[in-house]
């Protein structure tokens, strides 16, 4: 079922159920009334032979006149009885061949109540009780209302005719109102329908953005944002990937082509090797960080995370650069050492904190002209921070801001330093899925990356 139908089919049931409440409600009501109306009939014309009995005491003949009188012009098949309680005998009836049996309606009237109406076989009876020289009488009053009961068909007609109209009517009337709802959907889909890779700048037009439909447009265009970003940055990598794999593959390409022209001194083959070496070398720790930012993109939220106490997790990370590079430097300060073991601790990726500390410190000793970086732990609970300080020539201002995109390297170093430009970005994204922060300071006297994140005693 589309929603234009559940729509339709909804607004129809909802309207419908109104409407029969609603007929339901004034069949109810008009029966009453005419009932109440009836009654009133009925009792006007038992006061009317109490009257005409008692006061005025005419003759049976006479009552039977009146009551016929009474009959043809207001009510059908009239029939009044006059009941002696006292003596508990009838001693006035009209008709008595009246097929409501007023004798059983007088067996049940033994009650303190002055009038008591009820029905029967369609007939209404109505009795009074009157006292008068001091005897108890019951007047008895039954008739059956051709005219409310004829009133209450017609009606109930009506009210079927003009609800079965009034559901068509509600029925064609929402499935106009709801195409005209849902008008503006079948264009933003047909807009959608148009939009490829190869256009993905394209957006989705609506007239009006304060409107619930406008509110989605809003959203999806800012989703076509984000695919148009992440578009542009996989052109980007892939661009970048081809272009640092193939300078290494060329070059190797080339040494082996060029030794293998001609038989070569040992020195040379030895030296070529070197060389080989060097570049496997240097395509293999491209690998290694193109994987690792694979990971921490792809699959960082679903990282298994457990309790690491960073500080541990500093030595072991400059345990390891110093077993990759003898030359580097490496101090760590812990001037203010906490003494809750919990202050120490961060809910993480063991392996991804570690390829943190291990690329800030490379990075910095790579950079610094003695290749030295003096690392800082420090804790404000419910917080630790981790700074990353080396010497060196400061990044230029118009730099700082993309230093954590991918393949980014500034003028100022690309020459000096050999890299990848993806250290920073897997960095920045491990701080990201560990709900951290990192800043960066950089002036003539050297740069600091500075990372915090949330301790275990945040949540405990």
């Amino acid at each position: 079922m589309n929603i234009r139908l559940k729509l339709t089919y909804q607004f129809t049931t909802i309207v419908s159920a109104i409407l029969l409440i609603f007929s339901i409600g004034v069949y109810f009501f008009s029966q009453l009334y005419l009932e109440k109306r009836f009654y009133n009939r009925l009792q006007d014309s038992a006061l009317t032979t109490v009257t005409l009995l008692f006061d005025i005491q005419a003759s049976d003949t006479t009552l039977v006149k009146i009551s016929k009188v009474s009959e043809s012009e207001i009510m059908k098949d009239e029939s009044i009885s006059v009941y002696n309680q006292t003596k508990q005998r009838f001693i006035f009836s009209n008709n008595k061949n009246n097929p409501v049996s007023h004798s059983l309606f007088i067996a049940g009237l033994f009650t303190s109540k002055s009038s008591v109406f009820t029905s029967k076989k369609g007939y209404q009876i109505m009795g009074i009780k009157v006292r008068h020289g001091g005897d108890e009488y019951w007047i008895v009053t039954s008739a059956y209302d051709v005219t409310g009961n004829q009133a209450l068909s017609d009606l109930r007609k009506i009210l079927i005719v003009m609800c079965l109209i009034g559901i068509l009517g509600v029925s064609l009337s929402g499935w106009a109102f709801a195409g005209n709802a849902l008008a503006p959907m079948s264009a933003i889909i047909q807009q959608v329908n148009g939009i490829f890779p190869r256009n993905v700048e394209k957006r989705v037009l609506h007239p009006n953005r304060s409107d619930e439909i406008g509110l989605l447009v809003e959203t999806f265009n800012k989703l076509l944002d984000r695919v148009e970003e992440t578009l542009q940055t996989q052109k980007i990598f892939i661009a970048n990937v081809s272009h640092e794999l193939k300078n290494p593959l060329t070059k190797m390409y080339s040494q082996l082509d060029v030794t293998l022209m001609q038989p070569r001194s040992l020195e040379v083959y030895t030296q070529s090797l070197e060389s080989l070496k060097e570049d496997t070398r240097t395509l293999t720790q491209l690998t290694n960080t193109l994987l690792n930012l694979a990971n921490t993109i792809v699959d960082g939220q679903s990282l298994p995370k457990i309790p690491v106490r960073m500080d541990e997790l500093l030595w072991e990370a400059k345990n390891q650069v110093q077993k990759w590079h003898q030359n580097y430097q490496i101090t760590l300060h812990f001037d203010d050492f906490p003494d809750e073991e919990e202050a120490l601790m961060v809910e993480g990726n063991e392996a991804a904190l570690k390829v943190l500390c291990i690329n800030l410190i490379d990075n910095a000793c790579k950079f610094s002209p003695n290749h030295t970086v003096q690392v800082y732990f420090t804790t404000q609970t419910p917080y630790l921070e981790l700074a990353f300080f080396n010497e060196g020539p400061a990044i230029p201002s118009k730099d700082l801001p993309n230093i954590f995109e991918p393949f980014y390297r500034s003028d100022a170093t690309a020459q000096a330093v050999k890299g990848h430009g993806v250290g920073l970005t897997i960095v920045a994204k491990i701080v990201e899925i560990h709900q951290g922060t990192i800043h960066v300071a950089s002036d003539a006297t050297g740069t600091r990356f500075t990372v915090g994140f949330p301790t275990l005693s945040i949540l405990s």
